[in-house]
């Protein structure tokens, strides 16, 4: 019996309004409604100004995947996150050529790639749900094998991590360098490399879809759930087109959503701080008495003072930084805004 008799209902996006479980992220998509209609497989394609390979991406998808699965249903979801090139337009074009297999998304304007991706969860009608960019850095290929290991295998989390990757030193470096930051603080099981090429099986995608989130970190979403994984380790492939749109800037808001989101250690961290300081700060007053007493060391002057204001004043306002950002997150999260607004869906 093929899997995907487990799932007999599918959440189908038809009108204006979320079912109430799921992220509230639109204002024109959608209300979710109980269907019998679904596929094998869906594939996830977020889209922001990737109009030079876009065409070639579809291409390499029916070469290496849909024709080596033809037994298999399948739909294309390609979200257009407000790209301002020509991306948009060729999406309609493939629409065209392909309209029974290929969904598309437009946002009203850039969102980001995680609410791209939330959005075409929210439509997905797949028994399992592949996640793969649009840039072709990603060997498409590797979903034949994703979808053996969960159909064949069993496996609910199936994730490709990226054993190597031919990009520029300075990438390879920050990126480095922000996913071991995450393996040590938050989740011990990330990959160094880190992963956003994955299939998860419809109870991993409602699982994630019910925890609503404002600043949601998707890797650590995918492996707090603990649901059985399996890893495939693959090369990165060079762009082939454009230039890549993740800068330092969102890699470094990236990271504070996965340390605050799922580890507690700052907090713990500050408190250790604060503790070493006082005590710092009473050997330092121990050591002004005993010099004083015993006609030791001087200590006239304002340069030791002026030292121990400097260094508490600047882990004061790193703690109140700290602080502030988990404020943040709680009010973004209270005031319930929406992830992405959709501007229109071609079902």
């Amino acid at each position: 019996m093929r899997r995907s008799a487990r799932c007999s209902k599918n959440w189908h996006i038809f009108a204006d309004r979320l079912h109430p479980q799921m992220p509230k992220g639109i204002s024109g998509m959608v209300e979710q409604k109980l269907t019998h209609d679904t596929v094998d497989y869906s594939i996830i394609i977020p889209v922001y100004c990737n109009e030079g390979s876009l065409k070639d991406l579809y291409q390499t998808l029916q070469t290496e995947v849909v024709r080596q699965n033809s037994a298999r249903s399948h739909e294309l979801i390609f979200i257009d996150d407000g790209s301002y090139d020509r991306s948009f337009e060729i999406l309609l074009e493939l629409k065209k050529q392909d309209p029974e297999h290929i969904k598309l998304i437009k946002f009203t304007r850039n969102f980001g790639q995680v609410a791209a991706m939330f959005a075409g969860y929210q439509l997905a009608k797949g028994d399992c749900i592949v996640n793969i960019s649009a840039d072709l850095q990603d060997p498409p290929r590797l979903i034949n094998e994703m979808l053996n290991a969960y159909f064949d295998e069993q496996y609910d989390i199936v994730i490709c991590y990226r054993r190597s990757r031919d990009e520029s030193f300075f990438r390879i470096f920050t990126s480095g360098l922000f996913y071991r930051t995450m393996k040590k603080l938050s989740f011990p099981d990330m990959p160094p490399g880190g992963f956003d090429y994955f299939l998860m099986s419809r109870r991993v995608r409602d699982q994630i879809l019910m925890n609503n989130e404002s600043n949601p970190f998707i890797q650590g979403k995918i492996l707090w759930t603990g649901f059985h994984k399996k890893w495939i380790p693959y090369d990165r492939e060079s762009r082939k087109s454009g230039t890549s749109k993740w800068t330092f800037s969102k890699k470094i808001k990236y990271l504070i959503d996965g340390v605050l989101g799922y580890s507690y250690l700052p907090l713990r961290a500050m408190s250790l701080v604060g503790l070493c300081v006082s005590i710092l700060g009473f050997v330092y007053a121990v050591i002004i008495l005993f010099s004083k007493i015993f006609g030791g060391i001087s200590t006239t002057g304002w340069a030791p003072l002026m030292i121990m204001i400097l260094i508490l004043s600047g882990i004061q306002m790193l703690m109140l930084g700290i602080i502030g950002e988990y404020l943040w997150r709680a009010l973004d999260q209270s005031r319930n805004r929406p992830q992405f607004i959709i501007d229109k869906v071609y079902d």
